[in-house]
């Protein structure tokens, strides 16, 4: 076991501490394994995953489970077609393993403190990027909208996502004034399946259990 491996297992069955991440700054670690108010999630083994076909990413590559991934090109084609979006919805950010949530999490931004980073990016092994269910939406052209939550969350893309998105299976994790304390992110979208019987739903149903029971997404898969 990696050393990474360890360190996730100690989160998982200890009391509250302070673990040390991004050179030296301290995150407390509750004994019900949260890191700064996140859930563990841990990372998807790399085999279980797909890359997306060209027009699917914006930047990069995006990988995700086999499942997520075609409910992901079938949403995106729907809104291609769709007039109201007004422009044109890509995946940002789809998985993410341990290291590079780490150098997204220690990204120097201008937040004072480990907590108030927290808000905005999870900690490593405490993303719902890990999972391979889980991505971030951005639409072009982005008319000097940034990724701010109120600008993000007018434009007619987003509100195309909040009254289609549950049709492919995706639900919004952190609405605005979650009960989990995290960021509103109208761009961050989990995969559950449109209904229990969807192939793969039932895994990421399970892998989600506690977050969609404690911290509902809205909108959700009911």
């Amino acid at each position: 076991m990696t050393w990474r491996g360890f360190l996730l297992l100690f989160l998982l069955v200890a009391s509250p501490v302070e673990a040390q991440v991004c050179g030296g700054a301290s995150a407390i670690v509750m004994s019900d394994g949260r890191a700064l108010g996140h859930l563990p999630y841990g990372d998807v083994a790399s085999r279980d995953l797909v890359a997306a076909p060209p027009g699917v990413a914006i930047l990069g590559t995006c990988r995700l489970r086999p499942e997520a991934m075609a409910a992901l090109q079938r949403l995106l084609a729907a809104a291609a077609g769709d007039p109201k979006v007004e422009g044109r919805l890509y995946a940002l950010s789809c998985h993410r393993s341990i290291e590079s949530q780490e150098a997204t999490f220690c990204k120097p931004r201008a937040e004072a403190s480990d907590g108030a980073r927290s808000i905005s990016v999870a900690p490593p092994g405490h993303s719902e990027h890990g999972t391979g269910y889980a991505l971030d939406f951005t639409v072009r052209p982005a008319d000097g909208c940034r990724d701010a939550e109120a600008c993000m969350a007018a434009r007619p893309a987003f509100r195309w996502l909040r009254e289609n998105a549950p049709h492919f299976g995706f639900e919004l994790s952190f609405p605005p004034g979650n009960v989990q304390h995290v960021k509103w992110e109208p761009w961050h979208w989990r995969w559950v399946g449109a209904s229990a019987n969807e192939p793969g739903a039932a895994r990421a149903r399970f892998i989600f259990a506690r977050a969609r029971r404690e911290f509902p997404a809205d909108p959700a898969i009911r």
